[in-house]
C-alpha cells in the first residue's frame, strides 16, 4: 500500500521561507514521479513541482520555478519541496502525490495522473 505524509506547512510572513517534506512508502523499485500540488479555498489544484526518480528529472510551474526547488534525499523516500520568498497568492493546502510512470517519461504535471495521495500541509501567509 503506498502512503504518503506531508509535514511542513505552517503561518509564514510574506518574504519567508519553509522546507515541506513528503516521506513516502510502498512504492515499487520502478519508474515512478513524485508531485506537488497546492490547492487555495475555492480553486482548483495546481501543480508546483515534480522529480522523476530515476535520474533527479524536475520540472516547476514557470510561476514559482525561480522561487520553489524539488528535491530528494539520500534515502529516497523523502521529497522536499523548498519554498522561498512566500507571497500572498501561495498559500493553501500543499499535497504530494506519487505513481508509476513509463520509463523516459517526464515527471506528470496533472493531478489526474497521481494516485496515490497525502493529506496535505496547510501552508498560510499573513503579515
Amino acid at each position: 500500500q503506498v502512503q504518503l505524509v506531508e509535514s511542513g506547512g505552517g503561518l509564514v510572513q510574506p518574504g519567508d521561507s519553509l522546507r515541506l517534506s513528503c516521506v513516502f512508502s510502498g512504492l515499487p523499485v520502478q519508474y515512478y514521479a513524485v508531485g506537488w500540488f497546492r490547492q487555495a479555498p475555492g480553486k482548483e489544484r495546481e501543480g508546483v513541482s515534480c522529480i522523476r526518480n530515476t535520474d533527479g528529472y524536475t520540472y516547476s510551474a514557470d510561476s514559482v520555478k525561480d522561487r520553489f526547488s524539488i528535491s530528494t534525499a539520500v534515502a529516497k523516500s523523502t521529497i522536499y519541496l523548498q519554498v522561498n520568498n512566500l507571497k500572498p497568492e501561495d498559500p493553501g493546502v500543499y499535497y504530494c502525490a506519487a505513481d508509476l510512470i513509463h520509463e523516459g517519461s517526464p515527471c506528470p504535471f496533472s493531478s489526474r495522473a497521481y494516485d496515490h495521495w497525502g493529506q496535505g500541509t496547510q501552508v498560510t501567509v499573513s503579515s
